[in-house]
Formats: structure tokens, sequence, C-alpha cells
């Protein structure tokens, strides 16, 4: 009988451990990671330091508790899930040892992130050789458990090569510490386990040089070469890869290399991927510390997600090679580029000397993994075969086999990986969720195991085997080797207490699926999900797991996921939202919209939109958030803030209408705390009160007049006039309204005071969105219908009217108002000859908002500031505030650490510069915390005053 959570939580908090969760968020949380495969945890167990995970195995094995160990949730084979504890050391055990600058070798423990280490070792004029596509988030200890290797493998080798000693602790709690340097005599003579291992392998020598070692990227199984005598019986790059089924890693130390003067891309086209796979061999002659392929298709799928202008200009072809040349000398460098191109067989080619042209491409081919979340056919697009590997030589042939097998079964996906290396990377649309899904599943990867065997190749070249590919390791060893990793697994782990179901007795890969236990939800839906089919369990799923929104945006401009990088918890992540509702859709263990799972995993969701934009796959948590709070309290009582917060537009207009009393109790500004309260409303919150005017009010004395569809002058602009410009920063209306018709334009405003409906929708009150919307979208129509421009100065109101109508409305008015409602500076970007103000020498701290970011860019603002002369430090992140969220009960101090991560800092930083903050929000969140007075852009590029 399985012990239930509760009794392992109390032998873990008896053992000592001080961070144990047990909830059912975190459970469902925890219950997937980058793969298709769904274990439900008992327990989550976030160790502080070598003596907790001796305790915590301690305690597991006295209940027969089986433990994984994970570290960012990145794996996509299902290496990092199990049904009993699992170990996640991102949160507590996440630091730098130590780092010798003369030596060039630190000492890590396993939860550090990859791009905080390479962040210190390029400081000390070293880097971290591996670097996986998903170092931004990735752990060290991660890429110890599937010898991961990333783009640049050629040039520093796998994380097995770069591994110089390990300490880990086994099963039993002894702590097994190897070094690279120790001598095989030293090492048997030391332990009696390895002493075992060592007599093992020398008792099948022919089997190991046989079937181990053919090519670098045989990294399915264990990697029993490193044993070998001529290998040095290397028991530490022996470990690495081993999955967590052998030990416990808890300290690492790493080799560090010398990061050269200069980097050169050449970018090399050919007729088809196929012959970017023949060529690629025949480029390792010139050292390239990366050759990678690309093919047509993730191209195109990047430039119709995010426009033409996402991918910078390529040689001609539909498959190309990405070949990087590293040195210090610059001439020598163009030398060999020169050389590759003569001799690599292309039909074109670039060689790229510009830094900034070569990051752009490079990160075309490195969102490669979450770009093909979605098939050619716009389909979900799944892992379990994307990692197979074969020699160098091979990879053409093998690639056109590839491709003829997922035509035989209907499939599509979107081709790329390390060609240099033989390893192919593909996400395929694998039909799960349909009839006799599962069973296709099965049999292609049946079919795949047999093709990659023939080219004597490998089922993974670097993501490991686990749940996806270790029941079809008989593909490519014999049973004399698979019983051989048997016996390996009995000598480390006799109780089979570490990850079992990977290498060793695997289940089959069709085992313990995702997606088909997932069901669509019976009630009818209040959004249309019109990039889903309208399918929520569809766009729930969408999310992958590849990790993007644990990563530290400071340096991108990216937004997601502003409260995981407060709190650090996974459940507050954007993944563990969205693994939070697949376990409600699949009804096991968290049931119906109202769970308090669900609850407790949305809690802390801004409701930023940043996953809109930042998420490689295109999740839209906000969306998702909306449509739990309008199946959970429709037609009962919502929370008091629905009431207030989520209804203050009609607040304010009716308080403007009726008596001082009731403006009074909508304003509460400094009122004592219980009024507040009240409200819904945090005590140490100051709300902002009315403007003495309203912005329409100053219109109808200034000239600002009322649309009129009679009306043809060429010269007119709309005005959005929304509640917050209204009622409580006119001057930015003011200020538009002077810059427009300095640029020669006449604004006008519709004649109804309406709303986007944006604070019923952030709180789920869908049916009065709707409503709301459909009048202002009804009032718009006529304006988009005569191809006017329509000038939003909010930024959340300017979103909906370009994002979300079409998820509440879909109508074909909502589309034409959405194709004419532009930003201020997209429209100024359109005028000829207009020239923005000289801001020669201003400094500017620049805040985007959210849904600005995530919805209709700031690349428009960015350019315009840059023509205007203005220094500008534009920042990353959430302000913090997002609406109603930081302003609500409960929320006040991680709307503050998220103020904290970018805005706060940059304001003590900076306390001259202008702040730039077009979001009233935002503007809100300075003032509260920073006592900083923010301006809009309109307020900026102001000619003149009232």
């Amino acid at each position: 009988m399985n012990p239930t959570p509760e009794a392992v939580t109390e032998a873990l908090r008896r053992a000592g451990l001080r961070d144990v969760l047990v909830d059912g968020t975190n459970r469902a949380a925890y219950s997937t990671d980058a793969s298709l495969y769904r274990l439900l945890p008992t327990a989550v167990v976030r160790p502080h330091d070598r003596d907790e995970v001796i305790a915590a195995l301690a305690a597991c094995r006295e209940l027969s508790v089986p433990v994984t160990s994970r570290g960012a949730g990145t794996s996509i084979a299902g290496n990092s899930i199990g049904t009993g504890v699992v170990l996640d050391f991102s949160k507590h055990m996440n630091h730098l040892v130590s780092l010798d600058a003369e030596a060039g070798v630190a000492a890590v423990q396993p939860g550090i992130v990859h791009a905080a280490l390479q962040k210190a070792a390029l400081a000390a004029g070293w880097r971290y050789g591996p670097d996986p596509s998903s170092h931004t988030r990735c752990t060290i200890g991660g890429m110890i458990g599937n010898n991961a290797c990333g783009s640049r493998a050629l040039g520093y080798g796998k994380t097995s090569d770069n591994l110089l000693a390990l300490e880990s602790v086994l099963a039993d709690g002894t702590v097994l510490r190897t070094a690279r340097s120790t001598a095989r005599a030293d090492a048997v003579a030391a332990s009696p386990l390895l002493a075992d291992l060592d007599r093992l392998v020398g008792s099948e020598l022919a089997l190991v040089r046989r079937e181990f070692g053919r090519f670098g990227r045989q990294v399915s199984g264990y990697a029993m070469q490193q044993l070998l005598p001529e290998n040095g019986f290397d028991v530490t790059g022996f470990l690495a890869g081993s999955e967590g089924t052998l030990a416990v890693a808890t300290e690492a130390m790493v080799r560090l290399v010398k990061e050269p003067a200069r980097r050169l891309l050449v970018v090399l086209g050919y007729a088809d991927i196929y012959d970017a796979g023949d060529a690629a061999a025949g480029l390792l002659p010139f050292a390239p510390v990366a050759l990678e392929g690309m093919d047509r298709r993730i191209v195109d799928i990047l430039t119709a997600r995010r426009g033409p202008g996402a991918v910078p200009p390529l040689p001609r072809g539909d498959g190309w090679l990405f070949v990087e040349l590293a040195g210090d000398d610059a001439g020598e460098l163009g030398s060999i580029a020169e050389r590759v191109v003569a001799q690599s067989g292309s039909i074109d080619s670039m060689i790229v000397p510009d830094p900034v042209v070569a990051a752009a491409l490079w990160r075309v081919r490195e969102d490669g993994a979450g770009l093909s979340g979605r098939s050619p056919r716009d389909r979900p697009a799944h892992a379990g075969w994307e990692d197979a590997a074969v020699p160098p030589q091979q990879l053409g042939p093998y690639l056109r086999e590839f491709d003829a097998l997922m035509t035989e079964h209907d499939l599509t996906g979107l081709p790329y990986g390390h060609f240099g290396d033989g390893c192919l990377h593909i996400r395929i649309d694998f039909p799960l969720a349909a009839d006799g899904g599962t069973a296709a599943f099965g049999s292609f990867l049946e079919a795949s195991a047999q093709l990659v065997a023939k080219y004597g190749g490998s089922l993974s070249g670097e993501h490991g085997d686990g749940r996806a590919r270790s029941g079809l390791l008989h593909h490519m060893y014999s049973p004399e080797a698979i019983d051989l990793f048997g016996r390996v697994k009995r000598m480390f782990d006799p109780s089979g207490l570490l990850n079992p179901g990977v290498l060793v007795d695997p289940d089959a890969p069709t085992d313990h699926l995702r997606i088909p236990a997932a069901k669509a939800p019976r009630e009818p839906l209040a959004l249309l999900y019109p990039h889903d089919g309208g399918d929520f369990s569809q766009a729930v799923h969408r999310c992958t797991g590849v990790g993007k929104c644990r990563a530290d945006n400071g340096g991108s401009h990216g937004v997601m996921c502003p409260s995981y990088l407060a709190t650090g918890d996974e459940k507050d992540s954007t993944r563990g939202r969205a693994r939070v509702l697949q376990e409600m859709l699949n009804g096991t263990s968290v049931r119906g919209w109202d769970a308090p799972e669900v609850h407790d995993a949305l809690d802390l969701c801004l409701s930023c939109k940043g996953c809109l934009s930042d998420c490689p796959t295109g999740i839209d948590m906000a969306s998702y958030k909306s449509e739990v709070l309008h199946q959970t309290y429709k037609g009962k009582r919502r929370p008091l803030s629905h009431y207030t917060l989520g209804r203050l537009p009609q607040w304010v207009r009716l308080s403007r209408k009726t008596s001082r009393l009731a403006s009074k109790l909508v304003a509460v500004g400094s009122r004592p705390a219980a009024a507040k309260r009240l409200a819904g409303v945090d005590p140490r919150r100051s709300v902002p009160e009315f403007a003495p005017q309203t912005f329409r009010a100053w219109c109808a004395k200034n000239g600002v007049a009322a649309f009129d569809p009679s009306d043809d002058r060429p010269d007119r602009v709309v005005l959005l006039v929304d509640t917050f410009t209204n009622y409580f920063t006119p001057a930015t209306g003011r200020a538009a309204v002077r810059v427009l018709r300095d640029a020669g334009f006449e604004p006008v405003v519709v004649e109804r005071d309406g709303c986007c409906g944006l604070t019923l929708i952030s709180t789920g009150q869908l049916d009065a969105a709707k409503k709301t919307l459909g009048k202002s979208i009804a009032d718009l129509d006529p304006v988009a219908a005569q191809g006017l421009p329509i000038i939003g100065l909010e930024p959340s109101c300017t979103a909906v009217y370009r994002s979300d109508a079409a998820e509440l409305i879909g109508s074909p008015e909502s589309a034409r108002v959405a194709g004419k409602v532009v930003t201020l500076a997209e429209f100024l970007a359109t005028v000829p000859g207009w020239q923005p103000p000289d801001l020669t020498g201003r400094k500017v701290v620049a805040q985007p908002h959210c849904h600005h970011h995530a919805v209709m860019g700031w690349s428009p603002d960015a350019e315009l500031l840059k023509r205007a002369g203005a220094d500008v430090q534009r920042l990353s992140g959430c302000c913090g505030l997002a609406g109603n969220f930081g302003m609500e009960e409960g929320h006040y101090e991680v709307s503050v650490k998220v103020a904290e991560r970018q805005l706060l800092p940059a304001l003590a930083a900076q306390p001259d510069a202008v702040l730039l903050t077009d979001g009233f929000s935002c503007r809100t969140q300075a003032d509260d915390l920073a006592g900083r007075a923010g301006v809009h852009l309109a307020e900026l590029l102001d000619p003149g005053t009232d």
C-alpha cells in the first residue's frame, strides 16, 4: 500500500526537512515537466543542503517511496517526474560555491541556473561551454542528469566533457565523491561500490567497446565507455547522463573555457534541409564551434507568428547551416569563413561580421524549441521523438527517410538541430487527443527507433531517454547491453528507489501520457479561443513546459513571468498554472473550475499578458484566468474587489453624475484603512483622486469635436477616450491633442462615453464585459469603416480592442476596429515628414506597460525616442501593480517585490531622469512606492501648454 501524502509529509518533517510541499496545487504543478508525461508526486521537497538530501532519502527508504531529482523541470523526455518525492534543487541549492579565475574551474550546487553560472564566468574572463537553448532557466544539475550539450558542443563538448568532479548521494545515504583526476586504482580502493563496478566492466570489455561510444552524440543509455580502462575509469563522466537513476548530485566542479576574442557567423543556404544535412560533415575540418541546421518550416512559422521583420535576411534556400567560427585573429577567421563558403556546396551564403545581426539570427534558431510547439498545420506539436542523433556522415540520408516516415504517418513538424553532431530536434503533431492517438504515437516511435538504429544512431543526442525513449532502447542495444544496464542500476540502487521507470525496467513510452487524459470542459465557454479552435483544453495544453516563464528577463525586455520571479515558486509560474489547469481538465487530483488548487495557482497571476508574447507557444494565462473566474462565480457571490475595482469605470461614471459623497467613497485616497478594506483595497495603497476637469469636458471647450460620419476631412483621427485618461489623467489627453495637431491632424472623439471593459475582463465578469465592450465596438465601427485611425492612449485599453475583443466577441466589427486601433507611436511612425521634438541629452527611464509590450509591441516607441535623441533606459518586466492586482488585499507584498526587480532600482539610480510610463498602473506604482511622477509619451512629445 502506498503511503499517503500526509504520512510522507510527517516522515520528511520528522527527518528535519524545512521545505516540504504536499498541497494539491504544488503537486499538480510538479506533475509534469517539458515532456508529454504526467505523474502526480506524493510530495515535493526543496532541500537546502546536502544533509537535507540525505535526510530526505532516509525518510523515503523507510517508506519505500521513490525519489526523482529535478532542476528547472525542462526535461523533454520525462526524466524529472515521479510518483513519490520530487527533489527540486532550484529553490535553495542554487548557488555558485566558488570560482577559481586562475584555474578556470567553478564549484556549483545542482540548482544553479546555467545563465547565472555563465554571467559569473564571463565576468572572470571565462565561459561555461555547453549552452542549451534553455540556458536562461535550465540548471547545471539538470544538464548533468541528461548530459546536455547545446549549439556549441562542437567547440566545447557535452556536459560530461566539462565535468571535473561530482559529489553525489546514493540511495542508501552514502556520499560518493568522484573526480576525473582520480586514478583508477585509487578510485576502486576507496569505494567497494566502484571496485564492484570496475570488475563488472572488466568482465564485459568486448561488449562495452563494441556498443558504446561509437560517435559523439550517443547519449542513450548509460555511458559505459567512460568506465573503460583506456578512458581512465571515469566515474564522474559516467554518472553524467544517468538521469538521477544511480545517484543524487549535490555539488559539481565544472571546467570553464576561455571566451574567444572574436566570433564570426557564416550562414549557408541549400535547396532543402536534406542537402544541408549532406554538407554538414564536410565542414567539420574547419573546426567550427557550432554547426547548426534549420529548415524553411521554422522560418515560416516564426514569420507567421511575429511578422516579416522577425527573421533577418537569410541566403536563398529552404534549408540553412549556421557555422560559427571563433578565435582571436579576425583576419584568420575571415579567411576560414571564405574557405567554408567555397567548400560548402551551398547555393547562397552570407558572412555575418556584425554581432548584433548574428545574435538576431541565433535567436531564430534558439527559439526553435518553443516555436516548434505548433506544427506547420497549426496543430499542437509534441516532444517524444525530438532528439535522435546519427553519425554526422549519415545525417542527410537519415533526414530523407525520416521525413518520408512522417509523411507515411501523416505527421508534420519543424526540424532543426545540431547538424555538426548529427543531432536532429523536431516536435511532431501527434494526434494524441484523437481516438487511437496513443496507439498511433507508439507505432511511430517504434518505426523511428528502428530507423535511427539502421543508421547506427542514438535515440537521444542530448535530452536523455527518460520515459519517452527508455522503453525503446532495445532497438539500438543488444539484450546483453540492456542486461548490463540493469546490473549497474542494482549495484548503485538495489532497492530501485531512484527515478524508477527510467532507463532500467522502463515504463512503455505510451504510459502516463498527459494529453489523452485531458477532457474538454462541459460548460459553455465565455471566451472564443480563436487560435485553438474554441478548445480550452488545447489552449491550456499549449504549454509544452519549456519553462521560459522561469527565466530572468532582465536583459531581454521580456515581461513573463513576474510572479514567479518574485516568489521563485513553480506554482506561480505560467507553466505551473498551466499544469494545474491541465490537472483540472483530467479531473483526477483537481476537480472543477472552483477547485482551491486552481484559485491558489491563479491568485498571484497579474494578468500582465507577458506570456502572450514571451511564451514561445503562445500561452495566454490572463485569458485563462478570466475564464476560470467567470465559470467559478457566474450566478454566485463574488469577492468584494470584483464589485469595487472590477467595476471601477462604472462607479467612476456614477460618482461623477451623482453626489460628492459618492465621489469620495470611490476615490478613498488617503482615507483610513477601514475605508480601503471596505472597497477590497490594501490599506497601504493610495487610490488616485479625480481630476478637477474631465478630458471630455476639456475637449468640448477646446474644439475637439465628436466624430461625424458625414465629415470627410482627410486630416481626422479619432482619440479613444478611456476611463483613466478621462477622469484621472486628462493632461495626457490634452497633450495628445496638441501633438496630433502639431503633426497636421485634427483629433475627434466618439460621442458616447464608452468603456473597453478591461476591469470586468480581468475579474472574470465576462458577460458584463461582452456587453460593455460590444457597445464601444458599435460606436467605433463606423470610424473603422471610414478607415480612420483610432489612437489609444492607455495601453491596457488599447490592447483590449487589439486582442481581447477577438477572444470575447470575435465579430467582423471587432476585427474591423482592431485593424484600425493604434498606439500614438505607431500612428506617428506612419506620418510622412513628421519629426519628434529634439530630446538630445534627455535621460529617460521607460517602463513599458505589460499589455503594450505583449499586444502592440514597444518597438515603435523605442524607435521614435531614438529619432528624438533621448537617452533611454528601457526596463524589462512588469511594474507590479497591473491594474487591480496590486491594489487588492493580499497582493501588496508580491506587487512590491515585482517593482523591486527593475522599476525601483532604476528610479533610485537615475533620480533626475524622466520616467516614461504610458500605463496608468505604472504611473500609480511609481508614485506610490518611489514618489516619482511619470509622464505619458504624449506629454514627453507635447509641443505646447494649455
